[in-house]
């Protein structure tokens, strides 16, 4: 069965649709007017295995807040979405992620329990035209909207494109561990619950 979803949001603050392939090959199409999100989110696909299209119009002439948040949060939908009640997955998933100086470590539990513990710091106010802030935002919404626990660390590092990059990748390769098929499980919520 294919593992597929699409969702879009309309407000007055953002225009939003987000699509993903679960099983696809990490293939990205971006977009949403923000240079450093876009490569973010890039990264993100490629490093999860997940096929992602995106498109995004935000007020940016505001700020990017409500274009990163809303993103988040419509991304997140649309994973647990192909999800389907997070049958038949593995449902936990970790990585560590080196990039240059830094090291960044993720926890990941599908777990329709959403939390998110963020302990990344930044050197820097801005990456480019991004404010560094807003990736915390990022990835509050994507957690609370995924269903999904997700510890998030930078054990250390100084460049703050590097520390946004990796968390971004560690985020996506737990992301790919958890969503995988576990036979064990017998297309069944790996939950003793039953469901999750």
């Amino acid at each position: 069965m294919a593992r597929t979803a699409e969702v879009v949001r309309n407000t007055k603050e953002t225009q939003i649709s987000v699509s993903v392939d679960l099983d696809g090959t990490g293939v990205s199409d971006v977009e949403t007017g923000v240079g450093f999100f876009d490569h973010m989110l890039d990264a993100f696909a490629r490093h999860g295995g997940i096929d992602l299209k995106v498109r995004t119009k935000g007020d940016l002439h505001i700020d990017f807040h409500h274009t990163v948040e809303d993103t988040g949060i419509v991304l997140g939908q649309a994973i647990n979405k192909a999800l389907d009640g997070f049958k038949g997955i593995r449902r936990f998933g970790d990585a560590y992620i080196p990039m240059d100086e830094t090291l960044t470590r993720c926890a990941l539990d599908l777990s329709n329990r959403p939390y998110l513990i963020w302990k990344v710091a930044f050197r820097t106010p801005k990456i480019g035209e991004m404010d560094t802030e807003l990736f915390k935002e990022f990835h509050h919404a994507f957690a609370m909207n995924c269903g999904a626990c997700v510890h998030l660390e930078t054990l250390y590092g100084e460049n703050s494109h590097h520390i946004a990059e990796s968390g971004f990748k560690a985020l996506a390769r737990a992301l790919r561990t958890a969503i995988e098929i576990d036979p064990k499980t017998g297309g069944q919520a790996p939950s003793t619950k039953g469901v999750l």
